[in-house]
This record gives structure tokens, sequence and C-alpha cells, in this order.
């Protein structure tokens, strides 16, 4: 795995985008769309969270986006990083407390770039370079 560089990125959804302002899925998406990027929030809960456009699933992203984040529990990852391959995804983030082994596995046998055990905010902050696992 090369990693990637997230100053190249310019589409990102976030998985399990919230209005819940005290959780990481709302912190996410907030830092990324303050950091420049378009930025698309996947919940089926939501049409929108801060002015940013809400959809159900994956699928019915309005473009492909050039790095998913994920911020759910491990099991809801696994399940869909089958849909993000599906799709054509090729980088994943997967926010501390969101991977497991079999997710990251997943990525690796997939040929999926994949960065997990990493703050996708603070490493943006640091400037932006993504590192494989």
């Amino acid at each position: 795995m090369d990693g990637f560089d997230l100053r190249k990125m310019e589409c990102v959804a976030v998985f399990g985008a919230t209005q819940d302002s005290s959780k990481f899925g709302y912190k996410v998406l907030v830092d990324l769309q303050r950091g420049g990027y378009l930025v698309y929030g996947i919940n089926p809960n939501y049409r929108e969270i801060e002015g940013i456009p809400c959809f159900p699933d994956i699928a019915s992203l309005p473009r492909r986006p050039d790095l998913l984040v994920f911020v759910v529990p491990p099991r809801v990852t696994e399940k869909a990083l089958v849909e993000a391959h599906t799709a054509g995804i090729g980088r994943i983030w997967m926010q501390p407390g969101s991977e497991s082994p079999e997710a990251i596995a997943y990525c690796v046998e997939n040929g999926m770039d994949v960065v997990h055990d990493a703050c996708i905010m603070i490493r943006r902050k640091e400037g932006g370079g993504g590192l494989s696992g």
C-alpha cells in the first residue's frame, strides 16, 4: 500500500455523518468541509447536515468520492466496504474505533488503499499526508 496525500483529494464522503455535534460523525464532516473539500454525508436519517448534502447509502452519492471516511462501528464498516468496493472507491479512511482486522484485510485483499489508527482531522491539520495502516 502506498498511502495517499489528503492534499490531492477533492471529494470526500463521510459514512456515519450525524447532526449530533458531540459525535465524530459530525466533527469529521464539518472539519473536512471547512478544510475546503467537497463533502457528502452518508446516513439514511438525514438529507443534509449544516448545509452539507447527505445520502442514504454509497450508491446514492452524486459522484464517486476520492476518499471514503468511516465513522461507524466496525461491523457497519465491514458491511459497507463491500458496497464501497462495488462502487469503485479505492481509498478508505477508518477513524479510530471504526476499524477491525476483518475490515482492514478486506481492503488489502481488494486492492483498496486504507488508513486506520489515525484521526483524519489531526492528519489534515498536520499537513495532509496519509499513511497506510
